[in-house]
């Protein structure tokens, strides 16, 4: 018996979902640093440029393939070309691979963000702390736990009640908190400097690996190449309109990966009178508690700010997980209660190598990384721009780009579909040859990122 497929309520409950997909550690942490690395304005005004034709060509094709095909990526991609179902497959294995990895880095937010609440920032501020935490055993597998069951037991209760419901709660909070924090830390003294790093465009620190890092950044930013697009546009009604849904999503998007670089660069630039340079979790974690203890009411920023970094951790988890669960129920006619407990108990087992990767199990190393750094690379620097150009060929040269312009236009006027068709057969292959290159190169230290 096939059951009955599960939809958002409308556009709102679909935009704020898609968005709190989008919105995660990646415009949190690894913006702000991005931005502080490569020029600051600059890079910001590259990644806004990208952000409104790059990345929005992408994502409307994806969501127009889900809702076209009103599957989830495997089923989808089967449907619209049986010899391009292996996208399909990536699409399934990526987010996969991710949840685990993702969840472990959420736990160590969640511990973070008790140790504020209870009054132990100062604790977090020792340069040992974080290092200490992170290679012992049990702890960090608890918070693991407590992360990926809260995720778990939100998308149990479905698109709906769920994964919509809890969205549409959570994304005005972080944006409310984002922008708190953000004039906050802004009105301290010194952060001036910082501001004026961070908004006004230097041309002299233009260079290619400016857009190249922009690029990147966007790609993985925007949820692209996971599924999770797919997955959420074939829960999307065909009244509602994709290319204003599309244009929301980035607005939030790249909003709160702003508000991110104004909460992070003036912050650092207050307390150290320098950019940040510590990468990913050295600068959320090891960074960022020290500039707390510096600031006065620190302590409440912090709990503050982790409390933004796990709102915006659960919300990909979330649909992370939903794209597993859905890709399963399309192919398997589970379930969804079974389908949950399955992709939990497969996240447990996949997510205890990185959290033990640098605890026990630290002196094992595949190609010279941690299992979460290994995991991190194959799905984010590999298989996500492989399943990105494969995508772009699909459209652009097999299914043809006016297939998705139909879609779009059932809701509506497509009124950038010239740049769609122009992004999407000429640009984005090329962006993603660039991404997979320059990812893997510096991977293996040929090149630096």
């Amino acid at each position: 018996m096939e059951q009955k497929r599960s939809s958002f309520t409308g556009k709102i409950g679909f935009v704020l979902a898609a968005a709190g997909s989008a919105v995660g550690l990646g415009n949190i942490w690894r913006f702000p640093y991005l931005a502080a690395k490569y020029g600051g304005g600059i890079f910001l005004l590259v990644y806004i440029l990208l952000s409104v034709t790059f990345g929005f060509s992408l994502m409307v094709a994806e969501i127009a393939i889900g809702r076209k095909t009103g599957l989830s990526a495997i089923g989808a991609y089967e449907k619209l070309n049986k010899k391009y179902a292996f996208v399909g497959y990536l699409g399934a294995i990526i987010p996969a691979l991710i949840l685990p990895y993702y969840s472990v880095i959420g736990g160590w937010v969640t511990k973070y963000l008790t140790l504020y609440a209870t009054g132990g920032g100062s604790a977090a501020a020792s340069p040992d702390y974080f290092g200490g935490f992170i290679s012992s055993t049990w702890e960090p597998i608890g918070w693991f736990l407590l992360f990926i069951g809260a995720t778990a037991l939100i998308v149990l209760f479905g698109v709906e009640k769920g994964v919509e419901k809890v969205s549409k709660i959570m994304m005005p909070v972080l944006v409310v908190l984002s922008i708190f924090i953000a004039v906050y830390v802004c009105c301290m003294p010194g952060a001036g400097a910082g501001l004026a790093y961070y908004l006004i465009p230097n041309f002299e620190n233009f260079s290619i690996m400016t857009v190249v890092a922009a690029m990147g950044q966007l790609f993985y930013s925007m949820s692209l190449a996971m599924g999770i697009m797919i997955t959420y546009g074939s829960y999307m009604k065909k009244e509602v309109s994709i290319e204003s849904s599309v244009h929301q999503i980035e607005i939030f998007d790249t909003g709160i990966a702003f508000l991110a670089g104004l909460m992070v660069i003036p912050a650092v630039f207050a307390s150290t009178g320098a950019a940040p340079e510590a990468p990913g979790a050295g600068l959320m974690f090891q960074v960022l508690p020290t500039v707390f203890e510096n600031m006065w009411g620190g302590h409440i920023i912090g709990a503050i700010f982790f409390l933004l970094v796990l709102l915006a951790a659960l919300t990909s988890s979330i649909s992370l997980m939903e794209t597993v669960v859905s890709i399963l129920q399309d192919k398997l006619r589970w379930n969804r209660r079974l389908t949950c407990l399955v992709v939990f108990a497969a996240c447990l087992l996949l997510g205890l190598p990185s959290t033990l990767g640098y605890g026990v199990w630290a002196n094992v190393k595949v190609i010279g990384m941690q299992f979460l750094d290994l995991f991190d690379f194959i799905s984010n620097s590999v298989l996500m721009p492989i399943a990105a150009f494969f995508t772009a060929i699909l459209v652009g040269y097999v299914i043809k780009p006016q297939s998705v312009i139909d879609e779009v236009e059932l809701s509506g006027k497509f009124r950038f579909k010239k740049l769609f068709v122009v992004m999407i057969k000429y640009v984005a292959p090329v962006c993603m040859i660039i991404i997979l290159l320059s990812s893997v190169l510096s991977a293996f230290n040929v090149i630096k990122i």
